[in-house]
């Protein structure tokens, strides 16, 4: 299977099993004319598919290994779904390892993660509270923090800029999507930085992440590991007059560990400098937090693609799978190998649970199967978004008579759908669709976050050819 040259239409070899019946469905453009239409440099590769059958009953490239992009949260989802199970929830645990005697604990008291994605300031300050309503005044032994119920990684992938968001660190103890709140402010000429923890309720101030500025034009970020900290600086020619952004977390455990100690302190526990724990915990447990049902988490993680949630999914299902947790890239070395044997999704090359490596492979044949395989589970469709159709001029239609639920997937130069279609007609589709041009990503500086030029116009493109295959099929196989 082949791609097209730059500038030309992507070769396609369409493999319809249905001849097109009725009016509608006879007055449809061929896939080809569509995808020749979209003038998209690089590759196309989609599939449709029955979703009651699992008849594949379209596809073009649909072969050819792409990067899927965030549809592999789709992925993630469904393994997460068959292995934990929807209702299951994560545990974040205080664990005390002496006696309690008088309001004193004689040992030390462990805050361990249970690998919830979720975990933000409101929990860790009532696990506070909770820790004072248990008896606990004071502290005689270490105040630790254990992170390893999955391996520790510095960022999600190591080829995004250092300073975005959304490649936090990955550890069994996270706190608000492993980022923190930077904001600035100018008055009289100067300017006033804080980093803090907040969410909407409280906004606690953090020292394992410091800001400086700097007198330079740019580079804007530049980031160093002070071992006990996260060293930052800012360009001060980039500041304006105030203004605020997420920074990632490359140390999670320490900086949960600094903001429950800052709740503990308000309700009179002196808990000292943590230190970080190898080993497991052990000894009676305190107080238990616990998550939301993993099938809301899921469904927010569908929703807002938040890739911290879909590695620490994925890396806690393969904990359970193998009975023990393995690093990020052999983690999605099982999911591929669990999506081939549960839902036939042959040659899936997944290098991570969120698709934000650029390295991972899916077939558009083999996802829109794995979709079909799992439609009578009825676990997926329920969680994931509604896709609206489009007018020309870009407005969506609410209405509309075709009904989409799906996820999306971008980077640059890269955009894919794949979910479900419900036609007019009753009739029931999976498919996926995935667009890709190496060569104008091989133009992309990776410690860049400027969007590179032609971006826009490329992604624009992909999503109109993505709606104009589902109006095909929905008038071709609609029933």
């Amino acid at each position: 299977m082949a791609g097209a040259a730059l500038g030309g239409a992507p070769a396609v070899s369409l493999r319809p099993v249905a001849r097109p019946g009725g009016g509608a469905a006879r007055l449809a453009p061929s896939a080809e004319a569509l995808v020749a239409e979209a003038q998209l440099s690089g590759q196309v590769g989609y599939a449709v598919a029955d979703a009651a059958s699992g008849q594949v009953l379209e596809e073009g490239d649909g072969a050819t290994g792409l990067p899927p992009a965030s549809v592999t949260k789709a992925v993630t989802a469904l393994y997460a779904l068959d292995t934990l199970g929807p209702g299951y929830r994560f545990e974040t645990r205080l664990f005390a390892t002496g006696v309690l005697e008088g309001g004193v604990l004689k040992g030390d008291l462990v805050l361990a993660g249970g690998g919830d994605p979720t975990l933000d300031t409101d929990a860790l300050a009532a696990l506070a509270a909770g820790l004072k309503k248990a008896g606990v005044r004071e502290l005689r032994g270490q105040f630790r923090v254990w992170g390893g119920a999955v391996p520790f990684k510095r960022a999600i992938d190591e080829g995004q800029p250092e300073h975005v968001g959304y490649n936090p660190a990955i550890s069994g103890l996270n706190l608000n999507y492993n980022r923190v709140h930077f904001e600035w402010k100018r008055a009289g000429g100067k300017y006033t930085v804080s980093m803090d923890a907040r969410t909407a309720r409280y906004r606690p101030d953090v020292t394992v992440a410091r800001m400086q500025i700097a007198d330079r034009s740019g580079p804007v970020y530049t980031y160093r590991d002070a071992g006990g900290r996260d060293d930052w600086t800012v360009a001060r020619g980039a500041l304006g007059s105030g203004g605020a952004r997420w920074l990632p977390v490359r140390k999670p455990e320490l900086y949960a560990a600094e903001v429950f100690a800052t709740f503990a302190r308000s309700h009179g526990i002196d808990l000292g400098k943590p230190a970080l724990q190898d080993s497991a915990p052990q000894g009676g447990v305190v107080v238990t937090h616990h998550s939301a049902p993993l099938r809301d988490i899921l469904r927010d993680m569908l929703k807002y693609s938040t890739n911290l949630t879909a590695e620490m999914v994925g890396l806690m299902t393969t904990a359970k799978l193998k009975g023990r947790a393995l690093p990020l890239e052999r983690s999605a070395q099982a999911m591929n190998e669990w999506a081939a044997q549960r839902l036939g999704m042959t040659g899936t090359a997944l290098r991570d649970h969120s698709g934000l490596s650029d390295r991972s492979r899916l077939t558009a044949a083999a996802m829109a199967k794995g979709l079909a395989r799992a439609h009578d589970a009825g676990l997926l469709r329920p969680l994931l978004r509604e896709h609206r159709m489009r007018d020309a001029n870009g407005r969506e239609q609410r209405n509309h008579p075709v009904k989409v639920v799906a996820k999306t997937g971008t980077l640059y130069f890269v955009s894919s759908l794949a979910g479900y279609v419900r036609t007019p007609q009753g009739a029931e589709l999976a498919f996926a669709i995935f667009t890709a041009s190496d060569s104008l990503r091989s133009r992309i500086d990776p410690k860049r976050d400027e969007r590179p030029p032609g971006a826009r116009g490329w992604n624009r493109r992909s999503k109109q050819l993505q709606q104009a295959l589902i109006e095909r099929w929905s008038a071709v196989y609609g029933g």
